[in-house]
């Protein structure tokens, strides 16, 4: 084999470094049909420890793949307490996996992220991630062409069968739901006059926006009810106190008050809804890194909100309404809510997800607005031999 053509894994160390890692992905998938990259501030943002709350709790390794003296994949690997003890076991995950048409690539990625998961003594390899489950998760099985969407990655067709090639196992689907807000999504999604909020059976059911001179005092209590109402899901692992903190100074910039719903029954949370604008919207023609003419096309969009889509991010029911109707009907109420809001802000559609394929309530109630779901995404398992 010419020594140019030797392939090589190296852990990723240094500013130089770091920065093609981040890029890698729109040098690899330029001119793909459907790929859109994501901005470099957000990727920086979400991958270095001083800037991401997964970090106070875990660790993580970064690796490129290199032939020629050029990037050809990458990967982490990363050991999450949090989600050990959520799990039970001792499972460790990667993420960011991207690379080359080329099996020998993803193998050995795939091979030296197990290799240092192992050596932290992990017995299983889950993934992708990036860096947990509240991050970006899953790989993309179908929706190549769909609406480019925050923190919902994209990957080339390539990538799933190669991964299942060199031993991943299917372990959850994972899929979204594209719902066009407007007169027609509100009359499929109709409620009846006797559960409207505040009024008869619900008097004592009312809702409210966020506070954003109490955003912190708000994002604690969507913390607090998020990990209430998801405790025993298939990978939801609880968001921690810092990592709200960390989420509200990330978002606070595009944040309006109609972008949080909060249900309260007698004057307590029972229901919470969170909606963020979709930032592909005002950067999909910047390339992931803007000229200095382009950072000043995107803080005008951004002044300007210039949003026509949005996701659902966060949405959970208290467990105190476990077992009763009100809390059945509960989140076709918030979802009724969050269409109101639609009236108000730019949004033409709003992704829902992720939902979990056996999900099937929620997929129902879903279903009756948006039959198909837009994207799939899987969550793949590789034991780690000793």
């Amino acid at each position: 084999m010419n020594e140019t053509d030797r392939l090589t894994i190296i852990p990723v160390s240094g500013f130089r470094q770091m920065t093609t890692f981040i890029q890698l992905p729109r040098r690899l998938y330029a001119g793909l049909p459907g790929y859109v990259p994501p901005l470099d501030l957000t990727q920086r943002d979400l991958l270095t420890p001083r800037k991401n709350a997964f970090f106070r709790k875990g660790r993580a390794q970064y690796f490129l793949a290199m032939r020629g003296g050029r990037a050809v994949g990458r990967i982490s690997a990363q050991i999450d307490p949090i989600s050990m003890e959520h799990y039970g076991e001792p499972v460790g995950f990667f993420g960011a996996l991207d690379a080359i048409d080329d099996l020998e690539v993803v193998s050995a990625l795939l091979d030296t992220a197990g290799t240092w998961l192992r050596q932290h003594g992990m017995k299983l390899m889950r993934g992708p991630q990036t860096l947990d489950s509240n991050g970006e998760f899953g790989v993309m099985i179908e929706g190549h062409h769909a609406m480019p969407m925050v923190a919902m990655p994209w990957h080339p067709q390539w990538l799933p069968p190669m991964m299942e090639a060199c031993g991943c196992t299917k372990i959850r689907d994972l899929v979204a739901y594209q719902m066009r807000t407007g007169p027609d999504a509100e009359e499929a999604h109709l409620v009846p006059a006797s559960l409207r909020l505040g009024e008869g059976r619900l008097g004592n059911v009312t809702t409210r926006g966020l506070r954003m001179d109490r955003i912190e005092e708000d994002g604690e209590i969507l913390r607090t009810l998020y990990n209430d109402a998801w405790r025993n899901n298939w990978g939801s692992i609880p968001l921690a106190r810092e990592d709200i903190q960390s989420m509200i100074v990330e978002m606070k910039p595009i944040l309006r008050p109609e972008h949080f719903v909060l249900i309260e029954q007698a004057g307590k949370p029972v229901c919470v809804a969170l909606v963020v604008p979709n930032v592909f919207d005002i950067s999909w023609d910047l390339n992931g890194d803007p000229s200095p003419l382009g950072w000043l096309k995107l803080g005008k969009r951004l002044l300007r909100h210039e949003f026509h889509s949005a996701r659902v991010i966060l949405l959970g029911v208290s467990s105190t309404l476990d077992g009763t109707a009100l809390g059945a009907i509960m989140p076709a109420l918030a979802i009724t809510e969050l269409m109101k809001r639609g009236r108000s802000l730019p949004y033409r559609t709003v992704e829902l997800g992720w939902v979990l394929e056996t999900n099937l309530p929620m997929r129902r109630l879903i279903e009756r607005i948006t039959p198909q779901p837009c994207k799939r995404y899987r969550v793949y398992d590789r034991p780690l031999a000793d």
